[in-house]
């Protein structure tokens, strides 16, 4: 999951489907939105759909693709969990992913 969000595009996509949760959005939106060529987008969907951290939906002539939270929140916890090899440590309060009405939060 953390190689899929290694990548800039890839990366600001999810950002943008976590905000549009949890309906999602039409490829072609996206792309608009970003503007992204349709073959780079595609390129992208499909390596965050391999990560776990999107889904698609096909609905009559669109496929739409949703972030996946769950999938976020876990790797959120697990990294939470193990943050010091079984140490003690300082970690931050848990939070969990998901939509926010904050504009700053993609800063």
């Amino acid at each position: 999951m953390l190689s899929g969000l290694a990548q800039a595009s890839r990366l600001g996509i999810f950002r943008l489907l976590v905000e549009h949760a949890p309906d999602g959005l039409a490829v072609g939106e996206i792309g608009d939105k970003l503007g992204m060529a349709n073959a780079t987008l595609s390129f992208h969907l499909k390596e965050l759909a391999h990560a776990g951290l999107v889904t698609r939906r096909p609905s009559g002539r669109h496929i739409f693709y949703t972030a996946s939270i769950e999938s976020m929140n876990q790797l959120v916890a697990y990294l939470t969990e193990n943050c010091c090899a079984g140490a003690a440590c300082d970690a931050a309060p848990q939070t969990r992913c998901g939509p926010s009405s904050r504009k700053d939060i993609a800063d």
